[in-house]
């Protein structure tokens, strides 16, 4: 199999393998090999491949109407919009077509409420932090790879160290007019680096102190992933701006950004919008992965499996010379290794037939879908340990 497709930018450094069908947590290539599938499109499949209920979704709604455009009301984007914001504790939803979408908006909530209330407007985000690959997002990123080549960045941002509220209060002190702190709840291209429950607590101390908008980005660690339907509510924290994506399709693009009180009220008509976002089909995926979730009790399942997972994989890696830490929430995983390993997403497949990632290139990130059984919980540690532990 050819390694790249000459009509394709090379953006991506694909592994050997096409898959032609899925199923809950598997994959088949075309050859008809199965592979456990731990990365879950990125975070994206959190019902697993195929699941009947976005199935039905995505064929009965393609029968009845596909787009109209948001000139018009939406039906399900109506209903979608309420039951998000209900469960986020928010009062408006925006919906695009992508995290970085959501994140897009998010900075634009941020910066009218900074410009309004005077000159030099900036806001606050951490080391380690991605929040897409659009300029602006890029700008709130971190990173050397995704930021080289693309400046000049967009200003308005100060950077300081994650889990830190020591540097965050110097932070505001150093600039007046911070209109708002950004910061991911669990880092996920980060390195899969939990926020600790206090710093969140305190960051909403701050931003409430200094008349700020605390924004959370939930597009990795959303929808059932750390084993609450948002990480926020573990820390009993309340956002102004929550942003959505990933798994709210479970693999059909759909992004969202949610806001309560003054967030809410500061975008009017005509200062942002998309022409598919927030389209009848989906709105209808949307729900029926939120029913799923519900009826399933799949952040409890999350919470459970991964603990298990976790406190399993804690014990075979202690004292392991490659290994410095086994951390994450729910089933948001991460082992930092002690040194980068470029080719060990790539030894994970054909070895093991087990799909990982590589984050901040020495970090397993391990994203499987919340359907995870436990038996497939055993499989996906054994092969990773073999991985981990062949020469």
């Amino acid at each position: 199999m050819a390694a790249s497709d000459s009509a394709l930018l090379p953006v991506y450094p694909r592994l050997p393998v096409r898959f032609a069908r899925g199923q809950g947590c598997w994959l088949w290539d075309e050859d008809g090999t199965s592979y456990l599938d731990a990365i879950s499109g990125i975070a994206v499949c959190g019902l697993g491949h195929c699941h009947p209920a976005v199935t039905e979704a995505l064929c009965a709604q393609a029968r009845e109407l596909v787009h109209t455009s948001n000139l018009y009301r939406i039906a399900h984007q109506e209903t979608l919009a309420r039951r998000l914001c209900a469960a986020a504790g928010m009062e408006r939803a925006f919906f695009g077509n992508s995290g970085a979408e959501a994140c897009e908006c998010a900075l634009k909530i941020a910066r009218l409420h900074g410009n309004r209330r005077g000159p030099g407007a900036v806001v606050l985000v951490v080391d380690g932090a991605f929040h897409g690959r659009t300029l602006l997002t890029l700008s709130a990123s971190d990173g050397r790879r995704a930021r080289d080549g693309f400046e000049p960045l967009a200003a308005g941002f100060a950077r300081v160290a994650f889990n830190d509220l020591d540097a965050m209060r110097a932070a505001f002190a150093a600039h007046p007019n911070v209109a708002a702190v950004l910061i991911e709840p669990v880092q996920g291209e980060g390195g899969v680096r939990p926020a600790a429950p206090d710093y969140l607590a305190g960051l909403r101390a701050l931003c409430d102190a200094h008349g700020a908008l605390l924004m959370l980005d939930e597009v990795q660690s959303g929808m059932g992933r750390t084993g609450a339907l948002f990480a926020y509510q573990a820390a009993g924290v309340q956002p102004d701006v929550c942003t959505l994506a990933k798994a709210l399709g479970n693999g059909y693009p759909i992004g969202a950004c949610l806001a309560r009180g003054a967030a809410a009220e500061l975008l009017q008509a005509g200062q942002h919008g998309s022409t598919f976002g927030g389209g009848p089909l989906a709105c209808r995926v949307g729900l029926a992965v939120l029913d799923t979730l519900e009826r399933d009790d799949l952040c409890a399942r999350a919470a459970r499996t991964g603990k298990a997972l976790l406190a399993r994989l804690q014990r075979a890696l202690a004292g392991h010379a490659g290994v410095v830490e086994v951390r994450g929430r729910g089933l948001m995983l991460g082992v930092e290794l002690a040194r980068a390993a470029p080719d060990l997403a790539r030894r994970a497949l054909a070895e093991q037939r087990l799909l990982i990632n590589v984050a901040r290139e020495k970090v397993v990130r391990l994203l499987p879908p919340l359907v995870l059984s436990d038996a497939e919980a055993d499989q996906l540690c054994a092969r990773l340990l073999a991985v981990l532990e062949a020469p």
